[in-house]
């Protein structure tokens, strides 16, 4: 939230992190304990492979 200057969270979820998450963007680092204490989430590898091609855009 705080890379692209957003403050309120429900707006940041709702309109970044869910559509991300639903297109396969963005995936859990720990996918069978969605409760894990240490979850994060990461770039799936179709992400990181359109990162590097518009960097320079």
């Amino acid at each position: 939230m705080a890379k692209i200057g957003l403050k309120h969270r429900p707006t940041f979820r709702e309109n970044y992190f869910v559509p991300a998450l639903v297109d396969g963007a963005i995936e859990l680092l720990y996918p069978d304990h969605p409760k894990h204490p240490k979850q994060r989430y990461r770039l799936t590898e179709v992400a990181k492979e359109w990162k590097n091609l518009n960097m320079n855009i």
